[in-house]
């Protein structure tokens, strides 16, 4: 089956406009070099992933741009700023018959899980989406990983705590671009 926009889909104001349907090469060739042009790259593609009725994989892809480093790519950023309003956009606008997932567990299971490249700043921007998912959606339909939080005794850092935590890791600037969407209604 040939892979398209859906013509009806709104594009999603917060990630760049893109003209043609993107695959996973679109990222893949940067391999293991997560800089600044991965980073625009990665939000191209979550665009296309959104505009083909791929909420979730959109989501997804979103949560890897989250791995770069903009190095002395840093502009970047004045004109694509990390992606909390386009997870929050992308959630708080997917259609019913989008498949979403459960983004509130979703983020609890990754900030739990989390490795690889800048680990524990990325784990401090997913507890950031957990509660951003939190927000955005209805919570009964979205509700968190009770079974995990037992099992494993895991305690759901507050807000406050993630503010923290991105002011003391993240970019300048990134906690209080974090509080701002939360804050959207």
């Amino acid at each position: 089956m040939e892979r398209r926009h859906l013509s009806n889909r709104i594009p999603c104001p917060e990630l760049p406009s893109v003209d043609e349907v993107l695959t996973a090469s679109t990222t893949s060739v940067y391999e293991r070099d997560f800089n600044a042009e991965f980073y625009y790259a990665s939000l191209c593609y979550a665009q296309s992933l959104w505009l083909e009725g791929k909420a979730a994989q959109a989501l997804l892809q979103l949560n890897k741009s989250f791995m770069a480093d903009f190095g002395e790519g840093g502009e970047v950023l004045s004109l694509w700023p990390l992606p909390y309003g386009a997870k929050r956009w992308v959630m708080s606008h997917c259609p019913a018959e989008d498949f979403l997932g459960n983004p509130v567990r979703h983020y609890q299971h990754l900030a739990t899980r989390m490795h690889g490249v800048r680990a524990e700043l990325r784990r401090w921007r997913a507890w950031g989406c957990f509660h951003l998912a939190e927000k955005a959606l209805d919570q009964a339909s979205n509700p968190r990983d009770e079974e995990q939080i037992e099992i494993e005794t895991i305690l759901i850092p507050s807000v406050a705590r993630v503010l923290d935590q991105l002011e003391r890791l993240g970019l300048p600037g990134e906690a209080g671009l974090f509080e701002e969407v939360l804050a959207r209604e």
